[in-house]
């Protein structure tokens, strides 16, 4: 099990968009909750990617256009800090 370290970014993007749309709520919760336990759980179909604010990093699905943005704690492989969170495209994109 993983432990999750939320960066001030995340609250703040995460927390607009459920406000927009609760549903939202509910898929980032799971998606969390899938992460805790295994980062690259065949569903949130992780993979390496270059953030437009965190450099490389590695991006997990949570829904359609959704991402997770995160990595491994440079000091501790059990511990993962998400850094955002956002769409796969358009305004509020998180990718280069």
């Amino acid at each position: 099990m993983y432990y999750l370290v939320f960066l001030e970014l995340f609250k703040k993007r995460s927390e607009k968009l459920v406000k927009k749309n609760p549903e939202l709520g509910g898929q980032i919760k799971k998606a969390l909750n899938l992460l805790r336990h295994d980062p690259f759980y065949p569903s949130l179909r992780s993979h390496k990617v270059d953030t437009l604010l965190h450099g490389e990093a590695n991006a997990s699905w949570v829904n359609g256009d959704l991402r997770i943005i995160w990595e491994y704690d440079e000091n501790e492989v059990r511990i993962l800090n998400i850094l955002n969170i956002g769409g796969h495209s358009g305004k509020g994109k998180v990718y280069k």
